[in-house]
C-alpha cells in the first residue's frame, strides 16, 4: 500500500475550511465557491489512488488521515457530487449560516469515507452531527428548532454510543483499524449500536421523520444525502456478513413502507423513503458476500441521486406554493411541468423501474439473496420493491401533481433549481441506462448483467400489479390532517406529558410545603408577639413596687448563680 503520493489532508478538508470563508465573500462571488469547493474535492477524490497517507502520531496513537481504495472513494466521490448538486439547488439560499453548515457537512462526509481509523472516523462523524443540526435549525422557525433539538439530543447519544465502543475496542485490541469488527464483543456491538442509530434503524429511527422535514426546502436535500449513506459505508466496511443486519434491514423496509403509506406530509413520506431504502443497503451488508456488498454500495450511490431529485421537486414545490401537505397540492403538473418531470424520474428510480438507475443497483441485492438461498430475504425484497413503487412511485406524484386540482398556478422554480433537478435527472437516465461506469467504481469485481429478459419482465410485472393496487385502493390512500407518530411518542407525547406531571406534582408539593410553613411561622410570630409585642406584659407600663421585686429577684439570681454553677 503506497504512502508517498498522499497528502495527510484529506479532501473533505478543503471543503470544510472553504465552508468557513463563506460570510466573508462577497455574495456574487459566493456561488462559484458554493459550485467551485465542491467540483474541486469531487476531482481530488477522484484522483486519489490507492493507498493511505503517512501515519500522523497523536499522543500514543498513529491516526492515518486518509485511506484511499475503492469503496472509500465511491462514497466520497457521490458525496462531493451531492454537494455540487445541493450547491446549485442552494444558490439563492438567503440564510449563510445553512450554506456554511451544508458545505462543512459535505466536507464531513468526505472525510468519514476516507478515514483510516476510528478516531479520525469519529471526530469528522462528530462534525456531521453538529453541520447537520445546524443545517436543521438555520432555518430559525420554531418547529425547525425543536425539532434540531430532539435530533441532536438523539444523535449525542448516538455518538456517545461509537466512543465508548471505540474506547472499549482499543482497549481490549489495541486497534484503531475500521475493518473486520466483531459485533459479539462489547466494543464491537457499541460501535455497531451507535453506527445502526445514524441509519435510522430501529428503535432510534423516528428521529429522521422528525427532524428532516422541518428544514428549509434546500436543507432537506443536503440532509437526505450524508448521514445515513455515511453509516451504510461503515457498515460495509466494518461489518460486512453480521447477519443481525439482515433482520434489522428487512424491518426497516417495511417500517419505511407503511408509515410512508400513512402520511399526509409530502416531504414526511420521502422522509420515511429513506428509512426505506437505507434498509435495503443494511441487508445487503447483513447478506455480505460481494454481490451484496456491491449492490449496498452501489444502491447507496444511486439512492444518494435520486433521493435528491425527489426532494429538489418537493423543495421547488415548497418554494413555489408555500405548501408540503397532499391535501393541499394537486394539479401542478399544468404549471409546474420541468419539477413533475423530474419528479417523476426520481420516483421512476427509486421503484426501480427498468431504465433507472435503481433497476442496476437495488435488483444487486436481491440477486445475493437468491444466490445464497435465502429465499424468505429475497421474497420480502420482492415484496418491499411493490411497497416502494406504491409510496414514493406513485403516491408521491400522483398526490402532489396529478390528483384533483387544487387551483394552484405557481410555476417552475428559479434557473438554478430547475438545472440541479435536470442534472440529477439526467444521471438517474444515464446510469439506469449505461450502468458500467457505476459498476467500475465498486469495491468488487462485477460480473452482474441486469437487463436479462427475465428480470426486466418480471420487474415490470411487479410494478405494474402494485400501481394497480395503488388506484383501486386510491380512496385508502388519501390522507388526513395528521401526524404520524410512532417510538418518537415516547419522547415527543410523553416525554412532555410527563415532565409537565413532575412539574405540576413538584409545584403542588411546594404550595403545600409553604403553605404549611406559613402556618407554623405565623404561630410562631403570634407567640412572641404576645409575649414581647407592643401589647405583651412585657411592654406594659409596671408599678414601681413591681419593678423593685423584679430587680431584686434578678440580683439574687446572679448571687447565687456562680455557687449552683459550682
Amino acid at each position: 500500500m503506497t504512502t508517498t503520493s498522499i497528502s495527510l489532508i484529506t479532501p473533505g478538508v478543503w471543503l470544510v475550511l472553504g465552508a468557513l470563508l463563506l460570510p466573508a465573500v462577497p455574495r456574487r462571488f459566493r456561488a462559484v465557491m458554493l459550485i467551485g469547493l465542491p467540483v474541486m474535492t469531487l476531482w481530488l477524490v477522484w484522483t486519489l489512488p490507492n493507498g493511505a497517507s503517512p501515519v500522523l502520531q497523536v499522543l500514543d496513537y498513529e491516526l492515518v488521515p486518509v485511506n484511499s481504495d475503492a469503496l472509500g472513494r465511491l462514497f466520497g466521490i457521490i458525496f462531493a457530487l451531492m454537494a455540487v448538486g445541493g450547491g446549485i439547488f442552494a444558490l439563492r439560499q438567503k440564510s449563510t449560516l445553512e450554506l456554511v453548515a451544508a458545505t462543512i457537512y459535505a466536507g464531513g462526509a468526505v472525510c468519514v469515507a476516507l478515514a483510516g481509523d476510528l478516531i479520525t472516523l469519529f471526530v469528522f462523524w462528530e462534525i456531521m452531527a453538529i453541520a447537520s443540526t445546524t443545517v436543521l435549525i438555520s432555518s430559525k422557525e420554531q418547529r425547525a428548532v425543536r425539532a434540531g433539538m430532539r435530533y441532536f439530543m438523539v444523535h449525542i447519544f448516538g455518538g456517545s454510543l461509537l466512543l465508548a465502543g471505540i474506547v472499549v475496542h482499543l482497549v481490549n485490541t489495541g486497534s484503531l483499524a475500521i475493518e473486520g469488527l466483531d459485533a459479539g464483543t462489547l466494543g464491537g456491538g457499541l460501535i455497531l449500536a451507535g453506527v445502526l442509530l445514524n441509519a435510522a434503524a430501529p428503535p432510534l429511527s423516528a428521529w429522521l421523520a422528525d427532524a428532516y422535514p422541518e428544514a428549509s426546502y434546500s436543507g432537506m436535500v443536503t440532509l437526505s444525502a450524508f448521514t445515513t449513506k455515511a453509516a451504510v459505508y461503515v457498515l460495509i466496511r466494518a461489518f460486512p456478513g453480521t447477519e443481525i443486519l439482515i433482520f434489522v434491514g428487512l424491518f426497516m423496509i417495511f417500517y419505511g413502507i407503511i408509515y410512508a403509506l400513512l402520511e399526509n406530509d409530502m416531504r414526511r413520506i420521502l422522509a420515511y423513503s429513506i428509512v426505506n431504502q437505507v434498509g435495503f443497503m443494511v441487508t445487503g451488508a447483513g447478506i455480505g458476500t460481494e454481490m451484496a456488498l456491491n449492490g449496498a454500495a452501489a444502491h447507496a450511490f444511486t439512492h444518494i441521486i435520486y433521493k435528491a431529485l425527489l426532494l429538489m421537486s418537493a423543495g421547488s414545490v415548497l418554494y413555489q406554493t408555500g405548501k408540503r401537505k397532499c391535501t393541499d397540492l394537486g394539479g401542478l403538473f399544468q404549471s409546474m411541468p420541468i419539477t413533475m418531470i423530474c419528479g417523476v424520474i426520481g420516483a421512476l428510480s427509486i421503484s426501480s423501474f427498468p431504465w433507472t438507475s435503481g433497476f442496476v443497483s437495488k435488483s444487486m441485492i436481491s440477486q445475493a439473496a437468491a444466490d445464497e438461498h435465502l429465499m424468505m430475504t429475497w421474497f420480502l425484497l420482492m415484496a418491499a420493491s411493490a411497497g416502494v413503487f406504491l409510496h414514493a412511485g406513485i403516491k408521491f406524484p400522483w398526490f402532489v401533481f396529478f390528483q384533483k386540482d387544487s387551483g394552484l398556478r405557481p410555476p417552475d422554480p428559479p434557473w438554478h433549481m430547475r438545472a440541479a433537478m435536470i442534472l440529477f435527472a439526467s444521471l438517474c437516465i444515464t446510469l439506469g441506462v449505461w450502468p458500467e461506469p457505476l459498476y467500475a467504481l465498486l469495491p468488487n469485481p462485477v460480473e452482474y448483467v441486469p437487463y436479462t429478459v427475465p428480470h426486466v419482465v418480471n420487474m415490470l410485472q411487479l410494478l405494474l400489479f402494485s400501481g394497480l393496487a395503488f388506484f383501486l385502493m386510491l380512496p385508502l390512500m388519501k390522507r388526513s390532517l395528521t401526524i404520524t407518530l410512532d417510538v418518537d411518542w415516547f419522547y415527543r407525547k410523553l416525554g412532555p406529558w410527563a415532565a409537565d406531571r413532575a412539574v405540576e406534582f413538584v409545584t403542588a408539593a411546594y404550595r403545600r410545603v409553604e403553605a404549611e410553613g406559613r402556618l407554623r411561622l405565623e404561630g410562631i410570630l403570634a407567640l412572641l408577639s404576645r409575649y414581647a409585642g407592643p401589647h405583651s406584659v412585657a411592654a406594659r407600663t409596671p408599678e414601681s413596687s413591681f419593678m423593685v421585686l423584679f430587680v431584686v429577684a434578678l440580683l439574687c439570681l446572679l448571687l447565687f448563680l456562680p455557687i449552683l454553677v459550682w
